[in-house]
């Protein structure tokens, strides 16, 4: 192997690796704008935000994996409490663990089985963890967070936390599905991240057949976002 090939070895690594922090930082930067705008929504029951930002961080642990979603998960609720979150330390840990409990678990099926059908598992199992792991995270919290009994709290798994969760978990999921080509489209022509290693679809029915079954869901769990904040 000549000299030359073995620094163009490095180089081409290199330049690889800052092509991934830069879409990484530019998704991280998207995602607390779409955080900040979440704010602006009516919250559920006085305290539960509908928050957005689980779907730009999925489409990056699409993208790079379930590490690079883990990562966001954890820089983006830090910085939200240092520039414009109230609820400090405790809001930071619930939305790490509400976000990366969604995020880190679709990106992993998804890396292990790159495909429409590992997209729905996978996103889906997120939503069951997010559900799970905020059901016993409110159990244990929100008594402390918020003041109330934990017998009341116990009475708000199922008729509050549990609808929340699912419907939140729910509408990050449909806009994922139909979100995630167009915006990995633009930064493969940006030549931010590689090229697809996803088989080509067999053909354009099962395209528009997918697209339509993501439009559903999304307008399903927009109606019901809409009534949990009370709007319809």
């Amino acid at each position: 192997m000549s000299g030359s090939n073995v620094n163009a070895i490095p180089a081409a690594r290199s330049k690889v690796h800052v092509k991934t922090v830069v879409s990484l930082g530019m998704l991280t930067a998207v995602a607390y704008v779409v955080m900040y705008l979440s704010k602006l929504l009516p919250q559920v029951s006085g305290f539960l935000q509908l928050d957005m930002q689980a779907t730009v961080i999925s489409i990056g642990g699409f993208i790079f994996g379930p590490m690079a979603a883990a990562a966001i998960s954890i820089v983006l609720p830090v910085i939200e409490m240092l520039t414009v979150s109230d609820t400090g330390p405790i809001g930071c840990i619930m939305n790490i663990l509400a976000t990366a409990s969604f995020c880190c678990s679709a990106a992993f099926v998804y890396k292990k089985m790159h495909t429409k059908k590992g997209a729905v598992l996978g996103l889906t199992l997120g939503v069951v963890m997010q559900v799970i792991v905020m059901l016993l995270w409110n159990y244990l919290i929100t008594p402390i967070y918020q003041g109330v009994p934990r017998e009341v709290v116990v009475g708000m798994l199922p008729t509050v936390f549990l609808p929340f969760n699912l419907v939140k978990g729910g509408l990050n999921m449909a806009l994922i599905l139909v979100l995630y080509k167009p915006v990995v489209t633009a930064l493969r022509k940006a030549r931010l991240v590689p090229e697809s290693r996803m088989p080509q679809p067999s053909s354009s029915r099962l395209n528009a057949g997918f697209l339509l079954f993501s439009l559903a869901l999304l307008a399903t769990f927009v109606t019901l976002a809409l009534v949990l904040m009370g709007i319809i």
